[in-house]
């Protein structure tokens, strides 16, 4: 079984490419760092077809229970609130690619 937490945004008017980057980086550190991630995927859109979110972050866990392992994994937490503070707007979404009915 597998899941993947996804998570689409853009960050704020103003936020540095530099600032951008630190975020990313600190975001795919965590896959060293949180034992329920097997992967992290993460960068912008090198389209325009999202509506205006510009980047994306994909977490590849062993199943949807891994979730809120990783959610709230004291490594996560920072990551994420940081991050969280440069965005503009985010949208999120779970899914479950290992039960019958994903199939």
């Amino acid at each position: 079984m597998t899941a993947k937490h996804i998570a689409w945004f853009n960050f704020k008017e103003g936020v540095s490419e530099d600032r951008i980057e630190h975020h990313l980086e600190a975001v795919r550190d965590l896959v060293d760092r949180v034992p329920a991630v097997t992967q992290i995927e993460c960068g912008p859109s090198y389209t325009d077809r999202a509506g205006g979110l510009t980047h994306c972050i994909i977490v590849t866990l062993p199943n949807p229970e891994a979730l809120p392992r990783y959610l709230e994994h004291p490594d996560h937490v920072p990551v994420a609130d940081a991050l969280v503070a440069d965005i503009e707007e985010l949208r999120v979404m779970d899914l479950d690619l290992g039960s019958p009915s994903s199939a």
